[in-house]
């Protein structure tokens, strides 16, 4: 009977997150002010109190959702026996399991989340949902097409979310309809997360990954690029550099816990999508959510 612990990424965000947990908790308080110090900007208003336009910018989104779930983390007594999350979701799960530490994880996060934003800015690209088509029959259509377009997240079977230039996400969409899928709506995203054009984010990155201590974690982490469980510490940086122009195998990770005994998946975070994905996976297996 394993637990698993999984925490959501961008696209889960609301006004009022973690606002509860700063008024009813002195630790919790506490780790939020830390946070807006190192952050050198008052998140907490913006989370608290801000607007959806707000909440929606890729360098306030992301460490709004990594505070919401790694503090509400840290407030549970019981500890995992795996743990995933789902892009940004990762660093949450790294937190949890001891991998990184509050300050390491959250300053690697802000920095993500500005370099996503940079590389948004320089190459203007979207990404698009992609309903009721086998995988094998995207990746086959997409591969046909000249512009820049690629999976980036296998959220569940029949549910691929797909990235590149906008015209590449045009001429996708139309191919795919055409193919016989349900349904392929753009997303109001900032870019292309995990493609190609995440390229000068990711050696942005690399650089703080790399020079960030990574502590040897007390359970595996189920990483994004290859689904497989991680637990050493040298292996997760590389993993985690390579996730931000790599594929979210999200369908592999919650098959492979399942095989690898998890019994329940625990939600940490803001929203429900990850809890919905893993029933479309197993509809047996227990999930439950806290935020």
């Amino acid at each position: 009977m394993k637990k698993a612990f999984v925490f959501p990424g961008q696209g889960a965000q609301f006004v009022g997150m973690g606002k509860d947990l700063y008024e009813n908790s002195p630790e919790a308080k506490e780790l939020f002010e830390k946070a807006n110090e190192i952050l050198g900007f008052r998140i907490t208003d913006l989370m608290f109190e801000g607007t959806d336009e707000d909440l929606k910018q890729t360098k306030v989104t992301q460490p709004a959702i990594f505070l919401h779930s790694v503090i509400l983390a840290k407030s549970l007594k019981e500890k995992p026996d795996m743990v995933a999350g789902h892009s940004l979701g990762e660093f949450s799960a790294l937190v949890a399991n001891g991998t990184l530490s509050f300050e390491d994880g959250l300053r690697l996060v802000h920095a993500r989340a500005l370099a996503m934003q940079k590389a948004c800015e320089a190459n203007p690209s979207t990404m698009a949902a992609i309903l009721g088509l086998p995988d094998e029959t995207v990746e086959n259509i997409l591969a046909e097409i000249d512009d820049v377009v690629v999976p980036a997240n296998y959220n569940c079977p029949g549910q691929i979310v797909i990235s590149g230039t906008t015209q590449g996400i045009a001429t996708a969409c139309e191919k795919l309809k055409a193919a016989g899928a349900k349904r392929a709506l753009p997303l109001k995203v900032g870019g292309a997360f995990h493609s190609p054009l995440m390229e000068p984010a990711r050696k942005e990155l690399a650089d703080a990954i790399m020079n960030t201590h990574f502590s040897q974690p007390s359970c595996p982490v189920y990483q994004n690029v290859n689904a497989q469980p991680v637990s050493d510490p040298e292996e997760i940086k590389k993993n985690l550099i390579a996730q931000l122009t790599a594929s979210v195998r999200w369908t592999q990770t919650v098959q492979n816990m399942l095989a690898d005994g998890a019994s329940s998946f625990l939600e940490i975070g803001p929203g429900n999508v990850l809890q919905g994905l893993i029933k479309k996976v197993s509809t047996e297996v227990e999930t439950a959510g806290m935020q």
